[in-house]
């Protein structure tokens, strides 16, 4: 699939592995040079190693999203290295709990909404005025189909995912008339590491994941990554403020 981009610079948060990595490497064989930031520093290198053996430029950055300096730290070594910034991917996100609600902890409450909420919002505070100085620009942020209803044992990462959407739709429209768009995805069950590792201990739950998306199977990450890069493409003009399911129909039933 083959987009046009005015810009020349993508930034990605999470980019260590899943819809980040591959997220970075579609908008690396699209042209764009790529800032890849993720706390894990291997995993993140071999993302910017796959990118460069296939013919690409990008940059690793280490950073931890719910640090101040460190988000800034990101902004600074990417204007150091492109002398730009023209596209941001806010992926970096944790899923951590087991429970109902009354079992939640504290910490796990402070985690999620730390590195899903406090980092989504971080990063597009240091991320907007880098855009407003180029003139133009796009943010996608990941948020969830958990963000868009209920998600039973998980109430605070549902809410997490709400709160991302919320801060989507409200910068969207602050800066809609910058020539800014702000939008977001909404995945479902996506085939990550992630998934991998709450599900091989039961099949039955593999299972059920691919029941509850209509299509019969659970998502792949390029599936996510083809719906970052139109959000940001030329052709998504007009496209702002939006949450964009990709979800194999299962939020239309």
């Amino acid at each position: 699939m083959s987009m046009t981009f005015s810009g020349q610079v993508a930034l990605v948060t999470g980019a260590a592995n899943g819809i980040g990595r591959a997220t970075a490497q579609a908008f690396a064989a699209e042209g764009l040079k790529v800032v890849v930031a993720d706390l894990d520093v291997a995993a993140g290198e071999d993302t910017v190693a796959l990118i460069r053996a296939a013919g690409g430029e990008a940059l690793f950055v280490p950073c931890n999203v719910t640090l101040e300096a460190d988000v800034q730290n990101l902004m600074a070594r990417t204007i150091e290295a492109y002398g730009r910034l023209d596209y941001a991917f806010n992926n970096a996100g944790i899923e951590i709990e087991q429970g109902r609600l009354a079992e939640g902890s504290l910490d796990e409450f402070d985690a999620i909404m730390g590195v899903n909420v406090k980092g989504v919002w971080l990063c597009m505070k240091y991320q907007l005025p880098l855009l407003l100085a180029q003139g133009a620009g796009a943010i996608v942020n990941t948020a969830s189909v958990a963000g868009l209803g209920a998600a039973p044992k998980m109430s605070i990462y549902a809410a997490s995912k709400h709160a991302v959407i919320g801060l989507t739709k409200s910068a969207a429209i602050e800066y809609a008339k910058k020539r800014i768009r702000v939008n977001a995805v909404c995945p479902a069950v996506i085939d990550t590491d992630m998934f991998r590792r709450a599900y091989e201990a039961d099949p039955k739950k593999a299972e059920f994941a691919a029941a509850m998306h209509p299509v019969g199977r659970i998502g792949k990450v390029e599936e996510v990554a083809s719906a970052v890069l139109y959000l940001c493409c030329d052709g998504a003009a007009f496209t702002t403020g939006h949450a964009l399911t990709v979800d194999g129909g299962a939020t239309a039933i």
